[in-house]
């Protein structure tokens, strides 16, 4: 069943209206005719409204509510992935499986071995792309919500903007205790909110590292392997849904 995001305002009791760019994904790329199903969400509450097509005109498009799933798909949880800008397009591929994961946000870190680096146009542009791409996995994975993509931050401006998180996380190469890596996990109670953040290509700088401490960020070991950047967030996203689901 398709998926779809509108704005609190555009339920109105029975009636839903859809409009923007998913008219003419629904009229003219899926060609969906009057009397078909689709889930509508409206980022909010969590709910999906199942709703059926009534009509369309030019610019909207006219359904009426069927009923209401009531139970959330979101973790109870709110989980920020902090990641330093890969190469390439990873990041593509980093925030559509970290929206599939059950991320509440994801924050792109400009850390010292970046290989990429951005200037300010460059840094909306990509950032623009990035939420397109977390508005498209939220479709698709039924999410509640669409997880915000902010913009690019130091490694000092993240470590402050994640400072009235509860739990704040750092996997770091030289960590080890893989069995207090899982006493920490174990302990997220739902509710409190998780700041994870993966270092890019080459890992956090020493001092960036010791700065997230001085930050109440806790090294963790992710075992006895080196993942990859793209890897890594992702492994500590499934560690979290599978704990806090």
């Amino acid at each position: 069943m398709y998926h779809f995001f509108v704005e609190p305002s555009q339920i109105q009791g029975k009636r839903i209206v859809i409009t923007g760019g998913d008219v003419n994904h629904i009229k003219n790329v899926l060609r969906m005719k009057a009397g078909e199903e689709i889930a509508v969400s409206n980022g909010v509450d969590g709910k999906e409204y199942r709703c059926g097509i009534e009509a369309f005109s030019e610019e909207e498009v006219i359904c009426s509510l069927r009923f209401v799933k009531e139970e959330g798909v979101e973790l109870p949880s709110r989980i920020c992935l902090f990641q330093g800008l890969p190469k390439a397009d990873k990041m593509e591929l980093i925030v559509q499986k970290a929206v599939e994961l059950g991320v509440s946000e994801i924050v792109p870190v400009a850390a010292g071995r970046c290989v990429v680096k951005l200037d300010e146009k460059k840094a909306k542009a990509k950032t623009a792309r990035w939420q397109g791409i977390a508005e498209a996995a939220a479709k698709q994975s039924r999410r509640g919500m669409i997880p915000g993509v902010a913009e690019v931050m130091s490694m000092k401006e993240a470590v402050a903007y994640a400072g009235s998180m509860d739990v704040k996380l750092i996997p770091y190469e030289l960590a080890e205790d893989m069995t207090k890596t899982k006493e920490i996990i174990s302990g997220i109670r739902p509710g409190e909110s998780v700041a994870v953040f993966i270092g890019p290509e080459g890992g956090f700088e020493e001092k960036e590292i010791g700065a997230a401490m001085e930050g109440g960020v806790i090294p963790i070991t992710l075992g006895k392997r080196i993942l990859r950047t793209e890897t890594a967030g992702l492994t500590v996203l499934a560690w979290l849904m599978y704990h806090l689901a």
